[in-house]
């Protein structure tokens, strides 16, 4: 084999690793990042909750989850699919939704399409949302009183992320 051939062999595994981890990928909305680093086994049913620990605890919090893609989506994503307030294509509660994904896009700077990774996610959280700041970005959340997530943003900016 020639060098050429093996260097085109080479590229193309880290091409086919690359597509499959983006065939791979988490789909969330925008606040669904800050609502995954909240999460602690409680949801609005038990097919929900098993659902987002299945995302949460079992990929973006397990060994080497900082790795896992994330695509940001507009529209209903991986956590919202067995969600009873589904309505179809939509939230039954869609128009408080938009204003928590417009607010969480625009504080991480995120938009539908973008891919990134939860680590990068982490950093960005970190780098963006100060403790307190939490009563503006999620107005209207009705897990915000539990203060889950407040707690959980806490934690990030007190231990560097790790």
């Amino acid at each position: 084999m020639s060098g050429g051939a093996g260097v085109e062999a080479e590229a193309g595994a880290e091409a086919g690793a690359e597509a499959a981890a983006q065939a791979d990928a988490v789909r969330f909305r925008p606040h669904h990042f800050l609502c995954a680093l909240g999460f602690v086994g409680k949801g609005y049913s038990d097919r929900f909750t098993a659902n987002m620990a299945a995302i949460v605890e079992g990929r973006l919090r397990a060994p080497g989850g900082a790795a896992t893609a994330i695509e940001v989506v507009g529209r209903l994503d991986d956590i919202c699919a067995p969600c009873p307030r589904r309505a179809g294509a939509l939230c039954s509660v869609q128009a408080k939704i938009d204003r928590l994904d417009a607010a969480h896009a625009a504080a991480l700077g995120l938009a539908p399409g973008d891919r990134i990774r939860w680590g990068e996610a982490l950093a960005r959280i970190r780098a963006r949302v100060r403790p307190g700041d939490l009563a503006r970005l999620c107005a209207g959340c009705e897990w915000l009183e539990l203060g889950l997530c407040e707690a959980a943003l806490a934690r990030l900016h007190a231990t560097g992320g790790r």
